[in-house]
């Protein structure tokens, strides 16, 4: 599958790289793995619980980074384009801050949802945490080997540093609070987790069981990824929300809402990041202004002679 992709991606590439200069490789894979081979809600419907949704998580990795490579070496010169992938990830709080159970299972829930695909891509390989959580409920199960497959350390080098920028895709929050799932239970990607998801019954509900308004959540994920990720070229790929009132015409107040208190929180830039924009386009734009006005000047000047 990984060798179908790439000849796909490659006669992409060649057929509309002269004019598509931003290339998404796999959108929310999150949801390929878990929805198609974990429990079987999107194609091809799957319910290979505690192995399907890793096996085909480390095949779309694999595939992300083997089409980024030709691109790089087969189309970039030409094109001048950029290759990433667009992840789909909530925000994980702690429940109760004061609890350091508590903090490191909202550390696992963002681990488990966007580290899952974003640490190998820029870091390397999986987080230790999943290699922790899956490998020891492995080996409580009787497994000689771990569920969460490994990449050989020529993947690893292969693989680290496949994406020219980092797509998100962010819609709500959840709140995260620990909780220990006995391996008896059987495997599962859920359970391997450690972890139990809440909301808080005042976020607005738009309708949607799972979306629920939390603003703040996509400044802290939007802050954890350029701290995590090296301060990376972030596209926000995909944000929006349902409309829960039946009505005969656009109703949009709510989703109006909700886009304006979402990107209120992207706005909320830090200083280096004005300084960043005054660098990057006011300085550029001041100075042609400067030689317009020089050159208007000039030529005032000559004509008066």
């Amino acid at each position: 599958m990984i060798d179908f992709f790439n000849d796909y991606a490659n006669l992409c590439f060649e057929k509309f790289g002269d004019r598509v200069k931003h290339w998404i490789t796999f959108n929310n894979p999150w949801s390929i793995a878990v929805e198609g081979y974990e429990v079987g809600q999107h194609a091809p419907g799957l319910k290979l619980k505690g192995i399907g949704a890793y096996r085909a998580a480390h095949n779309i990795i694999k595939a992300h980074a083997t089409a980024w490579h030709t691109y790089d070496r087969l189309w970039r010169s030409r094109q001048k384009g950029m290759v990433g992938i667009s992840i789909t990830s909530e925000w994980g709080e702690p429940v109760d801050i004061t609890s350091q159970k508590d903090i490191e299972a909202a550390e696992r829930y963002i681990q488990f949802n966007l580290g899952w695909f974003a640490n190998p891509i820029f870091n390397g390989d999986y987080p230790q945490v999943m290699k922790d959580c899956i490998g020891r409920k492995s080996s409580l199960e009787g497994l000689s080997s771990s569920r969460l497959p490994a990449f050989t350390p020529l993947e690893k080098h292969f693989i680290k540093g496949t994406s020219d920028f980092f797509g998100l895709g962010h819609f709500t929050t959840r709140y995260i609070t620990h909780k220990n799932y006995h391996y008896s239970k059987g495997p599962s990607y859920h359970t391997d987790r450690d972890l139990v998801e809440l909301v808080d019954p005042q976020w607005p509900d738009p309708g949607s069981e799972w979306l629920y308004a939390v603003p703040w959540g996509f400044r802290r994920i939007l802050n954890f990824i350029k701290s995590r990720y090296g301060n990376p070229r972030i596209y926000v790929t995909e944000n929006g929300v349902s409309e829960k009132w039946q009505c005969t015409e656009l109703c949009d107040k709510w989703r109006i809402q909700y886009m304006n208190n979402y990107v209120n929180e992207i706005l909320k830039d830090p200083l280096i990041n004005h300084m960043e924009m005054v660098t990057e386009i006011v300085v550029p734009t001041v100075c042609t202004l400067c030689i317009l006005l020089s050159a208007i000047l000039l030529m005032f000047l000559l004509r008066r002679q």
